[in-house]
């Protein structure tokens, strides 16, 4: 009985999958669902996210995650290099991101924001299959805030122009692209450019690392019970001969949570193949506004208004849902969420588990969506968009934003903790 269950679950899944196959209307869609539905699952059987960073560090003393995500913003920069050395990097949709006071301004209201919905703007997808309320509410006002701020980001000096910029940020939107400051190292500036990347996750992981030792002495440290589950020991795998059809098996390929070093393979693995085929990295918070715009619609804001408050095309308010590249990709990662605790036999426990909220947590569930869907357009990006790929696109604006991001979480964590008491 329990194997006809497992296969079951198997063949669901695939069925999922495939009927996406042959209702997306081209091969690169159905690229972009699959891509998407790799990083639902990895972020949610790694129990990896950008908000937790902070947040974690903060509320638990645990700085496990940050040193891995700096350590898989480098291995993704090492890996673009294949992608970008000899070819002229413009001829990439870089995300060489400006350097100014929006960028600033957006890094703090981020991070303020992720404080009081406990998600960003990749984490507020997973976290629709784990959390319905509250990242149901925090996507609402995400979606408004972004839609608020596109007049802002598109006519906004201190938006759109670069404090500083070089010759390949230049040509795409400005900002400072790493490799043109060390064109005379003997190859083409990306020794330097990763050297001096590893250099600033070295410098934020030690940190990091310093902080988590301060916690321990303090004895404020608590931990993480995500991560103590994933260094789990299983004694029965030392004492069992391997057995294919088994359930030890079985839960070993797909129920055991992964190590968040296995999560960010994966994660770089699916960056890589995203650069490859795309040419572009990854992008999530914009669409957003346009489903906020899409929602205003629908409620009988006529699409001309629509078009002259944002700046942006009718077409994005107007054209169907799985016709626009990220909003599949987006919608894969709630899909790739669903189908890890599908397989793993958890998803109505874990579904019901958040489902009840109180008046004043949705509100500050709404605060939170709000100033990270505004504060991305003062950024120009969220935490994928502004820190992940433009780390890994070697655009400096990416370290800017993560020092801005961790101040305005500290900031925003401590402005909770009154709230909450």
């Amino acid at each position: 009985m329990e194997k006809s269950k497992y296969i079951i679950r198997i063949i669901f899944v695939i069925a999922i999958i495939m009927f996406g196959k042959f209702f997306l209307s081209s091969s690169m869609l159905f690229f972009r669902l699959l891509v998407g539905v790799g990083l639902g699952y990895a972020l949610t059987r790694a129990a990896m996210g950008f908000a937790g960073s902070v947040n974690r560090a903060y509320n638990t003393g645990s700085t496990k995650l940050i040193k891995v995500l700096m350590w898989m913003f480098l291995g993704t920069a090492a890996v673009n290099i294949a992608f970008l050395y000899n070819v002229e990097a413009s001829s990439y949709g870089l995300w060489i991101n400006q350097i100014n006071l929006g960028l600033i301004l957006g890094g703090l209201l981020f991070g303020f924001g992720m404080t009081f919905s406990a998600c960003c703007a990749s984490g507020v997808l997973t976290d629709l299959v784990t959390g319905l309320p509250r990242a149901g509410i925090t996507l609402l006002f995400f979606g408004m805030g972004v839609f608020l701020g596109f007049p802002l980001q598109k006519t906004a000096s201190w938006i759109t122009d670069s404090w500083f910029t070089t010759e390949t940020g230049a040509k795409l939107s400005g900002g400072v692209y790493l490799p043109d400051l060390f064109k005379w190292d003997g190859l083409n500036g990306y020794l330097g450019a990763i050297l001096l990347t590893a250099l600033f996750a070295g410098i934020i992981a030690y940190i990091a690392k310093k902080y988590e030792e301060k916690r321990v002495m303090k004895n404020t440290y608590i931990g993480v019970e995500s991560e103590k589950e994933q260094y789990k020991i299983y004694p029965e795998d030392i004492k069992k001969e391997f057995k294919l059809l088994s359930k030890s098996t079985y839960e070993i390929i797909f129920v055991r949570p992964w190590t968040m070093r296995t999560g960010a393979i994966a994660i770089t693995s699916l960056f890589a193949l995203l650069m490859g085929v795309t040419k572009m990295g990854w992008g999530a918070s914009t669409p957003y506004g346009f489903w906020f715009g899409k929602l205003l619609l629908t409620l009988g804001v006529p699409v001309e208004s629509l078009v002259e408050f944002t700046g942006k095309s009718s077409k994005v308010f107007t054209m169907a849902f799985f016709s626009h590249p990220i909003n599949t990709q987006n919608f894969g990662i709630i899909l790739g969420t669903f189908i890890y605790f599908i397989l793993a036999g958890t998803f109505f426990k874990v579904f019901k588990s958040e489902l009840k909220i109180t008046f004043k947590d949705g509100a500050l569930f709404a605060l939170g969506g709000l100033a990270m869907g505004f504060g991305t357009r003062l950024s120009n990006g969220c935490n994928v968009g502004a820190l992940y790929t433009p780390i890994a696109n070697f655009s400096l604006s990416g370290w800017i934003f993560l020092v801005f991001l961790i101040l305005g979480g500290i900031f925003g964590n401590k402005i909770a903790a009154k709230i909450k008491g």
